[in-house]
């Protein structure tokens, strides 16, 4: 277990999968790196049941009970750096199977690490200089919304601004901080640290994420009443977050008051440094790029027409052989300018929102992923694994 552990953190992955063969096969177990699982090595059947029993040794479980779903969590020291890893065991009909998340218990990535494109930097960081307001980072479970969040964090991180943090778990923790974890058991949610966190004298308040009308209700209450909220949650895209959270009940014209920015992201796979070789386009492979990311806008990526290069995966030992190595953000801002405000307060529809916000200098996620590609840091294949096609 420890071996593959240590590998595990080696080769950068985020998940281990230790999986139950069916009948007398083989025990699997798979690794998750850069979001796309790869075997990592075959255990006799006779092997993976003592497996599943060692992790749940080393992360407190019951390793009597085989009949229920548990969860728990244990922190190791590997070649010197300390790991904490995130279980979760599940009983399938072949035995039991287990995740391990590996958690990156370490410090927070500075926000101009993040490849936000310099317009949405610019405006990232004149929002979170606003006193109050609500900033949003949505996307899907695993698309760096926590990293983003500590990021804008680290970066208002001042001895004057007394910063609190819920969040389920905390993963990320930063000096100058003071931050909770939430514990739904002993019905301590997201709700009751937000309500504590009022009596605490906050200037920023960031809540993990908001499930329900009740977190999202008095997070909107907290922004009106002079705290800078951020927060999370699971939509598709910037303007569809809008829909959502009125469709949850809230008063459209306190959140309309409330709302600075809802920045939406993804996590791209990149091409390997060592590896990637450069190329021309074709002239229809070009169309569709410009197309897709629109003709009338295309000059502001400053792309030389008249020697365009792209660049594509080889595969080499560096790599794994996949081409792929690392991964990068893609983002798309709303920013809460009037006339957003006006048409949130007058709970307008989906396309009125998003082409609002296209006026108001929105860059979509596909647009900004087609711009990280003639930078050279990924292929139209890997934009398309993360972002669906626009209406």
């Amino acid at each position: 277990m420890n071996r593959i552990i240590t590998e595990a953190d080696r080769l950068g992955s985020s998940d281990i999968h230790v999986e139950p063969g069916k009948d007398q096969a083989p025990g699997i177990v798979r690794i998750r790196v850069d979001g796309i699982c790869r075997e990592l090595l075959k255990v006799p059947k006779e092997h993976t049941s003592a497996l599943i029993a060692r992790i749940k040794v080393i992360s407190r479980l019951n390793i009597a009970e085989r009949r229920l779903p548990q969860d728990g969590k244990c922190k190791l020291k590997v070649r010197g750096k300390k790991l904490e890893l995130r279980v979760a065991t599940v009983p399938t009909v072949n035995g039991e199977s287990a995740v391990l998340r590996l958690l990156a218990a370490g410090s927070a990535m500075p926000l101009a690490k993040l490849n936000l494109s310099t317009p949405n930097y610019n405006k990232i960081v004149e929002l979170s200089g606003h006193p109050h307001g609500l900033l949003l980072v949505v996307g899907p479970t695993g698309s760096g919304k926590t990293t983003t969040l500590h990021g804008v964090l680290g970066f208002i991180n001042t001895p004057d601004r007394k910063i609190w943090t819920a969040e389920d778990p905390v993963e990320i923790t930063q000096p100058g901080l003071q931050q909770v974890q939430v514990l739904p058991k002993i019905n301590f949610t997201f709700a009751t640290a937000m309500r504590a966190f009022l009596r605490a004298d906050p200037d920023v308040i960031l809540i993990g994420e908001m499930r329900d009308h009740e977190t999202a209700a008095i997070g909107i209450e907290a922004s009106l009443t002079g705290h800078l909220v951020l927060s999370t949650l699971h939509t598709n895209s910037a303007p569809e977050t809008i829909t959502r959270l009125l469709d949850l009940g809230l008063d459209p014209v306190n959140f309309s008051d409330a709302l600075l920015g809802v920045l939406a992201q993804r996590l791209m796979r990149t091409l390997c440094k060592s590896c990637k070789e450069a190329y021309t386009p074709t002239p229809q492979e070009l169309d569709h790029l410009i197309d897709s990311y629109g003709r009338a806008d295309f000059h502001e990526l400053g792309v030389d027409m008249g020697n365009p290069r792209l660049y594509r995966a080889v595969g080499c030992d560096e790599c794994g052989g996949t081409g792929y190595k690392g991964r990068t953000g893609i983002h798309e801002l709303l920013v809460g300018t009037h006339e957003l405000r006006s048409l949130i307060y007058h709970k307008a529809d989906l396309d009125s929102l998003r082409n609002q916000a296209l006026r108001d200098g929105m860059r979509t996620l596909k647009q900004d992923g087609i711009s990280k590609i003639f930078m050279g840091l990924s292929d139209y294949k890997q934009l398309l694994r993360v972002v669906a096609e626009q209406r």
